[in-house]
């Protein structure tokens, strides 16, 4: 018997909501970062802190949207089957 809402579904939808605030997150980090930015002297003080942080940033949304396409892969070749 197969009911509506199962623990793998429940799981899923868990994972969608945790992916996509730590995606706004890494956004929002990312915003602050360029608030911290001195464009005159980019690369001195805090400013190479920021770009640091901007680039850790855009690493962990990449990462964070290649695990939800893995996942959606993996759902899909699960349905196949």
């Amino acid at each position: 018997m197969r009911f509506p809402y199962s623990f793998k579904t429940k799981f899923n939808l868990h994972m969608k909501l945790f992916t996509n605030i730590l995606v706004i997150l890494a956004l929002g980090l990312i915003v602050f970062n360029i608030t911290l930015l001195d464009f005159e002297h980019p690369l001195q003080g805090n400013s190479m802190v920021a770009f640091i942080g901007i680039a850790a940033s855009i690493c962990a949304v990449l990462i964070l949207l290649i695990f939800r396409m893995s996942k959606n892969i993996e759902e899909k070749m699960n349905d196949k089957f």
